[in-house]
């Protein structure tokens, strides 16, 4: 179902598709157009809810991430980046994958501590948790709600380490306990750029921040002493993957010393979405982007086999590999940073009064 054109800002998507789980006829079957546009109308505006889920860490077995247990504060994200791997998961929720997904933000109330509990936990093991597994953990209602910032305090009382990826210069607001976290070698830290044409950003990724901020982010984190790298993610065939080097350039101009990226993934109903909003502002180039997309997913919109759905396979994703790897060494952005879980202490009560 879709929305008006003039309820569009700040959006990425005018589609909410019908949810894959859900059977109930969707506003394309209404007779009433009226109805239809009054439903979709109350829909635009961003609407916080609050998830009390009972616990915050999830685990996951994929050999293709480096970490095995993640944090998600939020379910849903604000960003509305029309790729995102992630908007699947609001199906789970009984919403759509489409607008609903960047416009139902669901935020767990007891985040914080949630993960104190689970660090108190005698089963746990000392290990990197990454921010966030799914949905950005600096989206803008964080700036409000300080769920994340509540999180890292906890791993710095007691010494966990952590990884950050995010769209957004917020996480600068932090530097502070990150600073902390570096001190013992607990805290590494990529800005996601996935170009640097303002134009094209607001369009992808309308409520992220701009390409210029998150390099200004890099600087500010790298001059802080914080482990800092870019990630090109996701890379887009035929749109986005000739920046490459250039974005490696400007991040390693302003103190990135480490870098990677990822393919475009488009699971379930973020294929129908992405080629919708090529049909929108880029409807010359839309076959040439598709046909490279089927090309590295195996005649596929998506692969989602382990081991190749994040880089591809084929001829022109062997490119694209071969083209990070001579700008990532040209720019020294080769840095290996491996984060030390061995300083992980379980603080006595009086240490611990950020919650009490």
């Amino acid at each position: 179902m879709f929305i008006r054109s003039d309820q569009k800002k700040g959006r990425a998507t005018l589609w909410n598709p019908a949810n894959r789980f859900d059977s109930t006829p969707t506003p394309e079957e209404w007779e009433d157009e009226t109805a239809r546009d009054e439903a979709l109308g109350a829909r635009c505006p961003t609407e916080f809810l609050p998830d009390q889920s009972r616990s915050i860490l999830s685990q996951n077995d994929s050999p293709d991430l480096g970490f095995n247990y993640s944090v998600n504060p939020y379910r849903g994200c604000e960003h509305g980046c029309i790729y995102c791997y992630a908007r699947p998961t609001h199906e789970y929720l009984g919403y759509s994958a489409g607008l609903d997904f960047e416009s139902k933000i669901m935020y767990k109330v007891e985040a914080p501590q949630l993960l104190q509990q689970a660090l108190e936990s005698p089963r746990w093991e000392p290990q990197p948790i990454a921010f966030s597994g799914v949905t950005d953990p600096y989206q803008p209602v964080e700036n409000r709600l300080q769920l994340t910032r509540g999180c890292l305090e906890v791993l710095a009382s007691y010494r966990n380490p952590a990884w950050i990826i995010t769209k957004n210069r917020l996480v600068t607001r932090d530097i502070d306990v990150l600073r902390e976290m570096a001190a013992y070698n607990g805290i590494g830290v990529f800005l996601s750029v996935t170009t640097l044409d303002l134009s094209l950003n607001r369009r992808l990724e309308p409520r992220s921040s701009a390409p210029a901020q998150r390099l200004q982010a890099i600087e500010a984190l790298a001059e802080a002493g914080i482990p800092v790298g870019v990630m090109t993610a996701p890379l887009i065939p035929g749109l986005t993957d000739h920046e490459m080097p250039q974005i490696l350039e400007e991040a390693a101009k302003r103190g990135a010393s480490m870098a990677g990226y990822i393919m475009l993934r488009l699971p379930h109903a973020v294929a129908p979405l992405f080629e919708n909003w090529l049909e929108q502002h880029y409807p010359d180039r839309k076959q040439k982007i598709m046909n490279r997309i089927h090309e590295i997913s195996g005649g596929r919109a998506y692969n989602s086999a382990f081991g190749v759905r994040m880089r591809g396979t084929g001829a022109f994703a062997e490119q694209i590999r071969a083209m990070f790897t001579i700008a990532q060494r040209r720019h020294g952005l080769n840095r290996s940073v491996t984060l030390n879980s061995a300083n992980f202490r379980r603080p006595g009560p009086e240490q611990l009064t950020l919650f009490g």
